[in-house]
Formats: structure tokens, C-alpha cells, sequence
């Protein structure tokens, strides 16, 4: 088969378009095979009656000769999606548990959430190796937003001009009027003699406190690991004091490890119900300066306890004088799924409410402090 868009359909289809768009061979039966490993095990297939069968041999296939195909055949982009299904649709476990197979993946952030989900049925061999995955996925994140952090925090600029030149504190505005005079209308070019930039003034870091409280239930992994590293590229920031509490029935300050979220995101466990109120009372406890202070909500909000005493405890901050800010989600693609009237009523509370990308509260937070 030559033609790139048929043998696209026949590895969609399976064995059973054969008839039709012939058979495969070489490579493309091989990732026939692959894809058949995975996605044969779709139960949705057996009740609508439309089995994908791929080619012979491939129910003999271990997860380790998979991992081996799919690399060879497949683009970086498919592997990481083949093996975001394999690990979160159809749960192949044996990708994050076994040894032998955790030595061949590539860490991604799909296997990280893997790693935290069943980090509990690993034995000390495999959590050694586990734990190097985690670390390479939490320090390409950290190194990300680290810049975004130090962006955030470098400082307004100003009108007034510097003598400093640097290409980001560009006067575009102020270059193009001094410099109207040396305009070609034949050329439409104009000649700049001299470049004017702006000054940079580094804001005035008075103490805060960013008391993040973060929802540990399973459904909010993903804002798990991006609060964690949040957290830790906020640590030690000037004039910037970083609380970290993870909480589902029970409140766990983890504090003391924000500067290593590697070692936070092991300790985290997560599943269980949710108590909001609690984690907000415990929140206020720690408040020394409510109006320095900002206590930011991960969290789905479907409270498991009492939601009255949750907005009461919300409306109690907002009176002293903290920003309360409740977010349904805190990832990279700040998509929440939450309980709306939970949130309206928050809102209603005096909270902000609503998702953001880590940099997005990166920003928001050095907004507050820089005033």
C-alpha cells in the first residue's frame, strides 16, 4: 500500500478493512500491530460490533516489546499519546510499576500523573526508579515557570528614559517620534540615529503571604503537580512567604517541603473526600497580615462537608482584608470542572473565582505584592 491517506485509514480500521483497502506490510504492519496492543482492548468496540483486529501476532506483544515498537515507529508526539492512553484510558500499570519498562519510558507529564497515582503499589526498587521520572518531568516544569516567575517579578517599567539599553525595554514610540525627521518617503525607511529605551523601576517588595490550599482528590491531580512547583519557584522570593497545604478530610501542612516538590508530590496522597471548611479554617490560622495576605483554593469545590461554613469562613477573610482566590483549576490549560453554585456563592462571599495557568497566578501575585 503506497497511498499515505489509505494506509491511514486501514491502520483506523483495522484487519477488517483489508477487503477494502488492502493489507499492510514492513513498518505499517508493525504499527498495526502496536496500535491493535493498545487500543483492542476498548470495550466500546465489542458492544457497537466494530472489533479492531490488527495482524497476527499481536496479542503476543509484552508492554516492554511495545514500548520497543512504538518508539521505532511512531513519532515523539504519538509515543507520549500512546502512552497517555495506555497508562489513563486503559490503565497498562505495568508502565509505571514494572522496572524493566520504567527504564525504557520517556518521562512525560502523563506518566508523572501515572507514577502519583500508583506510586502506592510500587516496591522500593520500582519507586527508586519512579522517583527519577517524576524528578525530570518537575524539573522541566519548574524551569518553565521559573522564567515566567522571574518575568513577573522583574519589575514595571516606567516613562521615564535610562541609559541602560536592552532589547525588552525598548521606546518604540518615543524612537519613531524623535527620529521622524530622517524619513525617506521614496524608500519608506526610517533612519534611526538615536534609540531611546525605557527605565525599568524594581518594585517595592513588602512582606506576603501566598497560602495555597490545595484540593488532593483524584481529580485534581494535574493542579497537584502545578501547584507544587508553583509553590516552589514562589519560595524565596523577596517579600514573598509560600505556604503549601494539601488537604482532602484531613488538612497536611507541607510547608517544611515546598522547596523540594519532588519529595512534596511522593508524600501526596491522593483520593478521599473533601473538606474545603477545614482547609480554609486552617488557612486562617496562619494568616499574620490579612491585608498582605492572598489564600488561593485548588479545588473542584464540591464540598464534602459543610458549605455553609465554608463561605462563612471565605466571607471571614474577605472582611479582614485577604484576597481569598478560588481556582478550579491551576494547569496548563486551565480547563475546570467544578460545582458552579458552590463557586457563585463564593463569589458571592467577596472570592475571586475562576482558572488559571500557573504564570497567570505568578503574575497576579506579583501584581498584589508590587503595589
Amino acid at each position: 500500500m503506497t497511498d499515505p491517506g489509505l494506509e491511514r485509514w486501514r491502520l483506523i480500521l483495522g484487519e477488517p478493512a483489508d477487503g477494502s483497502l488492502g493489507s499492510l506490510g514492513g513498518e505499517s504492519a508493525g504499527r498495526d500491530a502496536a496500535l491493535d496492543w493498545l487500543y483492542g482492548r476498548d470495550e466500546e468496540l465489542d458492544r457497537r460490533d466494530i472489533r479492531r483486529q490488527g495482524g497476527p501476532g499481536a496479542s503476543r506483544l509484552t508492554t516492554v516489546d511495545w514500548l520497543d515498537d512504538i518508539v521505532k515507529l511512531f513519532p515523539k508526539e504519538t509515543v507520549e499519546r500512546l502512552q497517555r492512553d495506555a497508562v489513563e484510558r486503559y490503565e497498562v500499570h505495568d508502565i509505571v510499576t514494572d522496572p524493566e519498562v520504567l527504564q525504557r519510558v520517556e518521562p512525560n507529564p502523563a506518566l508523572l500523573r501515572a507514577v502519583l497515582r500508583t506510586k502506592h503499589l510500587m516496591n522500593p526498587e520500582v519507586l527508586r526508579l519512579a522517583r527519577r521520572l517524576v524528578e525530570a518531568v518537575v524539573s522541566d516544569l519548574t524551569e518553565k515557570l521559573a522564567t515566567e516567575v522571574r518575568r513577573s517579578f522583574s519589575g514595571a517599567r516606567a516613562r521615564q528614559s535610562t541609559r541602560f539599553k536592552q532589547a525588552r525595554d525598548f521606546d518604540a514610540r518615543r524612537t519613531i517620534r524623535a527620529n521622524l525627521g530622517r524619513y525617506d518617503p521614496e524608500s519608506r525607511r526610517l533612519s534611526v540615529e538615536t534609540p531611546y529605551f525605557l527605565a525599568r523601576n524594581r518594585r517595592h517588595l513588602a512582606p506576603w503571604q501566598v497560602i495555597l490550599l490545595v484540593d488532593q482528590s483524584g481529580s485534581m491531580l494535574p493542579s497537584v503537580i502545578h501547584s507544587a512547583v508553583t509553590a516552589a519557584c514562589l519560595w524565596g522570593l523577596p517579600g514573598v512567604k509560600t505556604h503549601l497545604i494539601a488537604f482532602d478530610t484531613e488538612v497536611v501542612d507541607l510547608t517544611s517541603d515546598v522547596n523540594d516538590p519532588v519529595e512534596l508530590l511522593m508524600k501526596t496522597q491522593l483520593g478521599g473526600g473533601t473538606d474545603i471548611a477545614r482547609a480554609v479554617r486552617y488557612a486562617a490560622q496562619l494568616v499574620e497580615q490579612p491585608r498582605r495576605t492572598i489564600v488561593a483554593i485548588v479545588s473542584d469545590f464540591f464540598e464534602g462537608g459543610s458549605e455553609a461554613a465554608l463561605v462563612r469562613s471565605v466571607r471571614e477573610l474577605v472582611d479582614q482584608g485577604s484576597t481569598v482566590l478560588g481556582l478550579a483549576a491551576l494547569d496548563e490549560q486551565a480547563d475546570p470542572a467544578y460545582d458552579r453554585g458552590c463557586a457563585q456563592r463564593l463569589a458571592d462571599a467577596g472570592a475571586w473565582m475562576g482558572a488559571m495557568t500557573p504564570g497567570q497566578l505568578a503574575e497576579f501575585v506579583a501584581e498584589k505584592v508590587g503595589r
